[in-house]
């Protein structure tokens, strides 16, 4: 394009934001030339880690948690578009939700820097400090669950029959599986670790699901026309982002923990406190996604058989 084309384009920019080109051009002078490690924030991001014991390995744990959280923030930016899209076409929803299989590929792939990469007794001695923190206190996980299917698809298995999508939201909220993490649900009390989640994210949440709820994944997929519904590229694309999600990699995630939680055949309790195994298996909570893209007889054996 030539000098004068640019120019040209540059100046119906500006204007179109009642700015003038010839300011924004002069202020060039004095901006500086971008380079990496300040486009990056390359010493910010390696100060970013701020171990509580003198273990070698819990910088592992850290840093590797940190991975996740970048890697849930691009899944969450990929299904934004998907949610906000005004004319979506199988081919741009196809394209999207691989885009988000591959970044949980990689984070499933990822567990064995964890389950592998870490001393046992190391892990076990510093582990200790992390109390009452806990990994199901991702937020950004959390959000990722609500911006992929409908709420109802996330309530506790053992109460999913009980409840409906005319239920409120507070009541749904307080059934959602995640909860098993630390509640008592005869008598109703909760953990400290899930106190605090919820003192800090709880309102949120349920701003964040005023618009995911008619916007989430599984809900765009229904607005599609038939034709689209029927696209096997699609299907195919969202029956693997649905296993790969509720299954490989929370399967990845449970063996992680498993190895250095099952100590001398009996299993430690979580930093959070948590039933660890039981909210963590897919076989006790059956999450899917989308549900009516599986058989009866997937959907039976979902989680069984996996180790």
């Amino acid at each position: 394009m030539s000098d004068s084309k640019i120019r040209a384009k540059l100046k119906e920019k500006y204007e179109a934001i009642d700015q003038d080109l010839d300011t924004h051009l002069e202020g060039l002078l004095h901006s500086k030339p971008i380079n990496y490690w300040d486009y990056i924030h390359t010493d910010t991001l390696l100060n970013l880690q701020i171990p509580r014991t003198d273990f070698p390995d819990e910088m592992v744990f850290i840093m590797y948690h940190q991975i996740s959280e970048l890697l849930f923030k691009m899944v969450l930016s990929e299904i934004k578009q998907v949610a906000e899209s005004k004319n979506l076409t199988a081919e741009t929803f196809t394209d999207k939700i691989m885009r988000v299989s591959r970044y949980f590929d990689v984070l499933t792939s990822s567990f064995s820097i964890m389950k592998d990469g870490m001393d046992i007794e190391q892990y076990n001695k510093f582990r200790t400090t992390l109390t009452p923190a806990s990994g199901f206190q991702s937020a950004q996980y959390r959000k990722v669950e609500f911006a992929s299917t409908e709420l109802i698809n996330l309530i506790d298995r053992r109460f999913r029959d009980s409840i409906d999508r005319n239920t409120s939201y507070e009541h749904a909220f307080e059934h959602l599986y995640w909860q098993a993490a630390g509640k008592d649900f005869v008598t109703g009390k909760k953990s400290y670790t899930l106190t605090i989640f919820e003192q800090k994210y709880k309102s949120e949440f349920i701003n964040f699901t005023r618009f995911y709820k008619n916007n989430n994944l599984w809900s765009k997929f229904k607005q599609l026309p038939k034709s689209a519904q029927e696209n096997k590229a699609l299907v195919k694309a969202m029956r693997h982002y649905d296993y790969t999600v509720n299954i490989k990699w929370v399967m990845a995630h449970y063996n992680t923990a498993n190895h250095y939680l099952n100590i001398g055949g009996e299993t430690a309790e979580a930093t959070g406190g948590s039933e660890w195994v039981k909210y963590m298996h897919p076989k006790y909570q059956k999450r899917i996604f989308f549900p009516e893209l599986w058989t009866e007889k997937e959907k039976e054996v979902w989680g069984t058989n996996i180790e």
